[in-house]
């Protein structure tokens, strides 16, 4: 399937956001994936993470791991796309780290999974929790790269759909001098 296949899936569920967005980054933006509205629907969000595993296929993956939250259906549809497991990382005390009894393994081989990155920092943290477990990171992978294949995570980065979308420093945004109001649709608290 194209990117204008998915983006077309995005927009038919209203996962495609348009107006003034603070980022999980702090950056601001004028467009904005909310992708629990596509990963509502349960086939939906089996067909599009089935793209992604299908990227995965015959690397004898056990375990895909997403951080919370956004990426937590993301890797449990992959992970049963690929016959693995799928655990999650969680910020505690501004780091990302394993809790509720989950283990990684030492040359376990992990799949790394997010819904949406505009600048890798979230999936390179996991990335490197999995790496201090001493486990092997095979790939990352995306539902939507807000970069345009910018990120780079040492690693291959697979996106569903790949995108270059503008972003803002806060002092220097637009959207802002437009006094456009500020909105956070995503998973952490404004800080």
């Amino acid at each position: 399937m194209a990117t204008e296949n998915f983006l077309k899936v995005f927009e038919e569920t209203a996962a495609l956001l348009r107006g003034h967005f603070l980022l999980t980054s702090g950056l601001h933006s004028d467009t904005y994936f909310q992708c629990a509205r596509v990963l509502q629907y349960p086939d939906i969000a089996a067909q599009l993470c089935s793209h992604i595993a299908a990227n995965y296929g015959g690397r004898d993956i056990k375990t895909v791991i997403a951080p919370a939250i956004g990426g937590i259906v993301v890797s449990m549809e992959v992970a049963r796309a690929l016959g693995a497991r799928s655990i999650f990382a969680e910020r505690e005390n501004g780091k990302m780290t394993l809790r509720r009894g989950f283990e990684i393994k030492p040359g376990e081989k992990v799949l790394v999974v997010e819904d949406v990155t505009t600048t890798g920092g979230s999936i390179e943290e996991v990335i490197d929790l999995v790496r201090a477990f001493g486990a092997v990171p095979v790939g990352a992978a995306c539902l939507v790269d807000r970069s345009g294949g910018a990120i780079d995570l040492g690693l291959d980065l697979f996106a569903l759909v790949r995108l270059t979308v503008e972003t803002f420093e806060p002092a220097r945004c637009k959207l802002c001098v437009q006094n456009i109001p500020l909105v956070k649709p995503g998973s952490r608290s404004i800080q």
